[in-house]
């Protein structure tokens, strides 16, 4: 094996446009040197050992592998390309580090770590700091903690900017199923390399592909995993599985909290939960953020003067819960609960379950639908209840509709105002005064793409394979319009129907607390009539459908789980 060049050091990165945000720009914070002194420190939690040139120390598809530090020689990375090639995506030198965000989790890695020594036969000599011991680490040096996890948020970033080290999508952009599936992995941030045949510049490399492991346009959607397994119209479950994005639940040891659902109000719970030192398994059917996940911008949220986007948010809490050990189950269902008995047995689709000591309820609540009999077959195929940056690009220089009246709705329609020629918003009062923040009626009012439309609700639509036009119902006149993009969010319906009379629920469905409660006790305002079990966010009657509310809720929650755990104990 050839030694390496630590002066000059060739790697993938160099055959990138650079642009001042992409995290390979920021090369001192992507791929940082430890000092002398900070080695030293990084010391006390592993030990030094000796590797021989071309030895792996992580292979991709492992789970919970070991941080390294290199004191000589250096680490390869390398990808995996769909074709089964590999690649060197970059090298860690002496005195720079191994890892990204999957070190916070046990999912599957995505990348080979080779060692390289200085020279042909002088081995590499690295500082390895055990999995458990590198948690520590975190935690017991925050300054050290802070650059290593900036480091990791900008790798994990910039894997997502290129395509690199992840999946590959074969589908045309607007196939229903392919937008489930990228907005699935993207929520989860998961790289994703998109190749759609009918375009000319992505033909010859699809079709390659397919090819290769005897796939044809009849299999489309296909995912390609780089270990060459390929999956033809998969499930988000059967995705998570296949790439390794959800971590094992364990069956038989209590948890001290099971938090179900990860929007804001999940996520708060499980960071102040976690650096509380309580054991945190967090159950999200869908992806880390909620409704709030799929946010283009939130502009009232505490401390971000210039707003932040859903997605931005969600991706923060969820390293930060990981960061303290909360244990996420992507992609997982829960299907009913077991509250008669200590502990708490919850069911999981596909069989399983897990067990808590304490629940938390932050399962939120979805978007009504319109209640029109097409309104199914138009799903993912012009009719949407997500308004992110996947959705907006089909939308370019096209003419939208949203529905809704509330905050979501009217970040939709101005972050989909930047992309589509005019967006029609559609209200059943009239105006948006009383159920909108005054920043965004003034947003909508003063741009120009969007029309508000009073009193007005859609009453057809209209398409065989996807959406082609809508027809809407106004004050004056019904109207038919060639509009094939639709955004609904309107109202709420709470997810409870799992719950099997566990909890006392309001006629609406949504989870009594604290006053609220008529039978049973509740000793503190997020407690149901269930002891031991607690709403919190959107999810419980009552409560304030805001994102710093529902943050709130999560933070304070854990001091009753406290006092619940210490009456059981």
């Amino acid at each position: 094996m050839e030694p390496i060049d630590t002066g000059n050091f060739e790697n993938s990165r160099q055959n990138h446009s650079l642009d001042p945000s992409d995290p390979y720009a920021r090369e001192q914070q992507t791929f940082p040197f430890l000092t002398s002194e900070e080695i030293d420190r990084v010391r006390q939690y592993g030990r030094e050992e000796s590797v021989s040139p071309g030895t792996y120390v992580f292979k991709l598809g492992e789970r919970s592998v070991d941080f390294f530090v290199v004191l000589e020689g250096a680490i390869e990375i390398v990808e995996h390309d769909p074709d089964g090639s590999t690649r060197v995506n970059t090298a860690h030198r002496t005195q720079q580090f191994t890892g990204e965000l999957d070190l916070f989790n046990n999912r599957r890695i995505l990348v080979d770590g080779i060692v390289r020594g200085a020279t042909v036969d002088q081995p590499g000599r690295l500082l390895r700091v055990p999995r458990q011991e590198f948690r520590r680490l975190i935690s017991a040096e925050p300054e050290l903690g802070e650059k290593i996890t900036r480091a990791f948020i900008l790798r994990r970033t910039g894997f997502i900017q290129h395509g690199e080290a992840g999946a590959t999508l074969i589908a045309s952009h607007e196939d229903a199923d392919a937008i489930r599936m990228a907005r699935f992995l993207n929520r989860n941030g998961y790289p994703l390399k998109r190749l759609d045949p009918a375009l000319a510049d992505d033909k010859t490399h699809a079709d390659a592909l397919l090819n290769q492991r005897n796939l044809t346009t009849n299999d489309l959607p296909v995912v390609l995993v780089s270990n060459m397994v390929s999956l033809s119209k998969p499930s988000n479950k059967e995705l998570a599985i296949a790439l390794g994005l959800t971590e094992d639940v364990s069956p038989d040891k209590p948890y001290d909290v099971i938090v179900v659902g990860a929007g804001p109000a999940g996520l708060s719970t499980a960071v102040y939960a976690a650096s509380e030192g309580l054991s945190t398994l967090i159950i999200e059917q869908e992806a880390p953020g909620g409704q709030a996940g799929t946010s283009s911008k939130i502009e009232n949220y505490l401390g971000f003067p210039t707003g932040i986007s859903g997605p931005a948010l969600a991706g923060r809490a969820w390293i930060q819960s990981q960061k303290f050990g909360a244990q996420f189950a992507v992609s997982r269902k829960a299907v009913g609960i077991e509250c008669e008995k200590q502990p708490f047995r919850l069911g999981l689709d596909g069989n399983d379950h897990a067990f808590g000591h304490s629940v938390v309820l932050a399962t939120g609540a979805r978007y009504r639908k319109l209640g029109l009999s097409e309104e199914g077959r138009f799903e993912n195929r012009g009719l949407y209840y997500a308004a992110s940056a996947l959705e907006a690009k089909l939308c370019e220089n096209s003419e939208v509709v949203v529905v809704g009246g509330g905050n979501s709705a009217g970040q939709a329609a101005v972050f989909l105002s930047s992309y589509a020629k005019r967006v029609h918003m559609l209200i059943r009062g009239k105006d948006l005064s009383a159920s909108m923040s005054d920043y965004l009626v003034q947003r909508i009012a003063e741009t120009d793409r969007i029309s508000l439309h009073g009193q007005t609700e859609i009453t057809d639509l209209h398409g065989d394979d996807k959406l082609v036009e809508v027809t809407w119902k106004g004050p004056q006149e019904e109207k038919r319009k060639p509009i094939s993009h639709v955004f609904v969010m309107i109202g709420a319906v709470p997810n409870t129907s799992w719950l099997n009379g566990c909890v006392e629920l309001d006629r609406n469905g949504f989870v009594c607390t604290g006053t609220d409660v008529t039978e049973g006790r509740a000793t503190s305002s997020f407690e149901t009539s269930r002891p031991g079990v607690f709403a919190v966010g959107d999810v419980r009657a009552g409560s304030i459908k805001r994102v710093a509310s529902s943050v709130g809720e999560g933070s304070v929650c854990v001091a009753s789980i406290h006092a619940w755990l210490s009456a059981i104990a």
